[in-house]
């Protein structure tokens, strides 16, 4: 995508474009599934510290890390496979700055009704299936936390949760603003915006949010905010 972008022609050859439709898919899903875990991580280690770890050991991790992946190469790899099948005969210039399946569908003059099934089955089973995980989880956990009598504990143990929280609701919120809206606005000018934020945005600022915690971090923000 980088030798694309700073390219003088800007240009792209088809399977140069089902790759990157891949790749994205792929890491998009997977970051979905991977929440989720890290979201039963922390469900356990509050609500079932005693039994921490015998439940979360070395063999789990590696297992619900490997089932995150494959389910976000399977479903990537499904989704690659249906939309190379689209018929392209409309204009060839893509309005984003690199190759997503909406952007495809509206160069189409083919059947995509398939792909529509396909977008749908993605929506409920990766989206809604992960997010309803990860409420089910923090209703969980707030629920032990209100349980907790000192405030001081309240508050050390919701630290815990709190960078994760953020990532998921700066992942998913970019989700909602990108993809849960019809097709016909992916040709808007300003979409790229949006998707700026989602594929650039939220991984760069992740680095930084699961480090607040840290007290060297904290110290170094502290001390560039008060120059």
């Amino acid at each position: 995508m980088l030798s694309d972008l700073i390219s003088r022609t800007k240009g792209i050859s088809y399977h140069g474009c089902i790759a990157q439709i891949f790749f994205y898919i792929f890491f998009a899903v997977a970051e979905c599934f991977l929440l989720s875990v890290m979201a039963i991580d922390r469900y356990v280690a509050i609500c079932q510290p005693l039994h921490y770890h015998a439940i979360m050991n070395l063999e789990v991790c590696i297992r619900l890390a490997a089932a995150a992946w494959f389910s976000g190469g399977l479903y990537s790899l499904m989704h690659t496979v249906v939309t190379s099948q689209v018929i392209i005969c409309r204009s060839h210039v893509i309005n984003h700055f690199f190759c997503d399946v909406p952007q495809l569908l509206l160069m189409s003059c083919s059947d995509t009704s398939v792909n529509m099934i396909t977008i749908f089955i993605g929506v409920v089973l990766v989206g809604i299936g992960n997010f309803a995980v990860i409420l089910g989880s923090y209703a969980c956990i707030i629920s032990t936390i209100l349980k907790i009598v000192s405030r001081e504990d309240r508050k050390k143990t919701f630290g815990t949760c709190s960078s994760h929280l953020m990532v998921v609701s700066l992942y998913y919120g970019a989700l909602i603003s990108m993809y849960f809206r019809p097709l016909s606005s992916f040709s808007q000018p300003n979409i790229w915006m949006v998707s700026l934020i989602y594929t650039t945005g939220t991984p760069i600022l992740n680095p930084m949010i699961y480090s607040l915690r840290n007290k060297e971090v904290k110290g170094a923000l502290r001390r560039m905010l008060q120059k």
